[in-house]
């Protein structure tokens, strides 16, 4: 890995995300989510947008576009591919590779006017300011103690909490490979490290922050992830 100062490594994965948030003003100028496109098809104009705007080649996670019932299902899930509908809900969980650092994001997009749909993207963002909120206002808190707060807040803002994490850590690629057995590596049970502290090389810890709210009665989900401890004043910690 790069041997860069820890102003400079927060610089980049702040410049990756911008371009993540770029790329995906892109989707929308481009209508890339529209009626009868495939879940699949879509991922891949996004894939491909991403290359011809910034020489995207990799991405280390798998592409997630999910629509309607599919926005129910978490990440690890890999369900039967379906076409956006007219009234659609719908989601993308992506992870592309700008100039060797990661970025990781996420945005819910509403087809159609249907109100409980539209009531679900707005809570998203505001899910995740107020889970942000927490670990600001929390220096010690725990991976655990974060998820269990997100639990709460989706609760309070009448919905249901759907993934089974609520974020991980981010990095230069490749970043500590995430298996199941590290589980302070995530924002999830049982993550009982402090959030704020270093890694094995000694660097500060950055994490992503990721909300999945769901309506299991509507069949509808709507997801929104992006840094959680760098940009907008926060301190790396």
């Amino acid at each position: 890995m790069t041997d860069l100062t820890e102003d400079a490594r927060a610089a980049r994965l702040l410049d990756a995300e911008a371009k993540a948030v770029e790329l995906f003003a892109a989707v929308e100028r481009r209508g890339l989510l529209a009626p009868g496109v495939t879940e699949e098809q879509a991922s891949d104009a996004i894939r491909d947008l991403a290359a011809e705007l910034f020489g995207v080649s990799r991405h280390w996670h798998k592409r997630i576009v999910r629509a309607g019932p599919n926005t129910l299902l978490p990440y690890a899930e890999n369900p039967p591919k379906r076409a956006i509908g007219a009234d659609d809900i719908v989601f993308c969980d992506f992870g592309p590779i700008f100039e060797d650092w990661e970025a990781d994001f996420g945005r819910t997009y509403v087809l159609g006017d249907d109100p409980a749909k539209w009531r679900l993207c707005a809570a998203l963002p505001e899910v995740w300011a107020a889970g942000r909120e927490y670990f600001q206002t929390h220096p010690d808190v725990t991976g655990e103690q974060l998820f269990a707060h997100l639990g709460w807040l989706a609760e309070q803002a009448g919905w249901e909490f759907g993934g089974p994490i609520g974020g991980h850590l981010i990095g230069q690629f490749p970043h500590d490979r995430i298996p199941g057995n590290k589980v302070e590596l995530y924002v999830t049970p049982g993550s009982d490290k402090p959030m704020r502290r270093t890694d094995q090389a000694g660097r500060p810890c950055h994490w992503i922050l990721e909300v999945h709210l769901v309506d299991r009665d509507r069949q509808i989900g709507g997801f929104h992830e992006q840094l959680l401890d760098l940009g907008d004043g926060v301190s790396p910690g």
